[in-house]
């Protein structure tokens, strides 16, 4: 299975992105670091990941609109073939459009324990508040700031004595664990069995009619008490794949596929030239077309009073 490419963009010292360039280094780490970009080219991590061997990349902003400077940035992220991006001390507030290009690709660390303390100032704020703990979140990025799904979370204990500086100390080690761990976590688990299903699950069982047994050991989706119009493969009989298995025209469409796509499509043994398996463990799986094509499976098999409703929802 190839690396995750992971992209991180900081604005200083970089330490927190330091410490996912040298988790990176591990053997069966499943991410590597490609790209180390900064809005400042006088930040120290420039200096720190190049003598790592990691490419980087700065452009000030200075002068430029936040889009204008978010769109530099994010040419850069896909000259570099990103999969993901690591925000490691970024002080930007990225554009809407920025964040969508982005979406369910972008981790923040934050030094909070989220939803408390979103922006900046959080050591002094919880300390203030008497809480008893402070810490970090990882999270997923979205257009509101430090909001997004929460990922992993680490408590720091405050002390008596605790100073803001004393705490964010502290913080910033746990923070160092946090966000490599999660990180892998989560890039990690596009080639999960169960996360995988999971995400076929979800979208098969949504179309009209349709239920879920096991068939052959797999995963099966069908219309109820009707035929069958999908099949998830988990190392079926050895084969080393997660994949879907959706019908299709026959063979000559089978063969353009393979043809266009040998490592990601196949012909699924035992089911013929009716039938093309689709790869969902390559890292790089586009749900929103997984689902297109779930629905075009379906459609290849529902009654036509069944998908003539389904179609007259589509319009609308």
């Amino acid at each position: 299975m190839a690396k995750a490419r992971v992209a991180v963009l900081i604005s200083g010292s970089g330490t927190n992105m330091a410490a996912l360039v040298y988790a990176a280094k591990s053997v069966d780490c499943p991410f590597e670091i490609v790209l180390v970009a900064s809005n400042n080219p006088d930040a120290a991590g420039l200096k720190l990941a190049e003598a790592e061997g990691v490419a980087t990349f700065s452009h000030p902003h200075k002068g430029l609109t936040r889009e204008a400077h978010d769109q530099i940035v994010h040419e850069a992220l896909v000259a570099a073939k990103a999969d993901y991006v690591a925000l490691a001390g970024y002080m930007r507030i990225l554009s809407p459009e920025f964040v969508g290009k982005w979406e369910g690709r972008m981790l923040n660390i934050h030094p909070s324990l989220l939803p408390k303390y979103k922006g900046l100032h959080t050591h002094e704020r919880a300390i203030e508040a008497g809480d008893s703990h402070g810490g970090c979140s990882v999270h997923l990025v979205t257009a509101e700031l430090d909001d997004g799904p929460i990922l992993g979370q680490t408590p720091v204990a405050i002390l008596p004595s605790d100073t803001p500086e004393a705490l964010a100390a502290r913080v910033l080690i746990a923070e160092h664990q946090l966000y490599s761990r999660t990180l892998a976590d989560f890039v990690a688990r596009e080639s999960s069995p169960e996360y995988l299903i999971a995400q076929v699950r979800e979208r098969a069982l949504a179309l009209p009619e349709a239920d879920e047994v096991t068939s052959h050991g797999m995963p099966c989706f069908g219309i109820i008490k009707g035929k069958k119009f999908a099949y998830v493969s988990n190392d079926h009989h050895g084969d080393g794949r997660v994949a879907l298995l959706v019908k299709i025209s026959g063979v000559e469409e089978q063969a353009m596929l393979i043809e266009q796509d040998a490592d990601r499509y196949y012909r699924p043994a035992y089911f013929g030239d009716g039938w093309v398996g689709i790869r969902i463990d390559l890292g790089d799986t586009d749900w929103e077309h997984i689902g297109d094509w779930l629905g075009k499976s379906w459609r290849a098999v529902a009654p036509k009073k069944l998908s003539g409703l389904l179609d007259i929802a589509d319009a609308f």
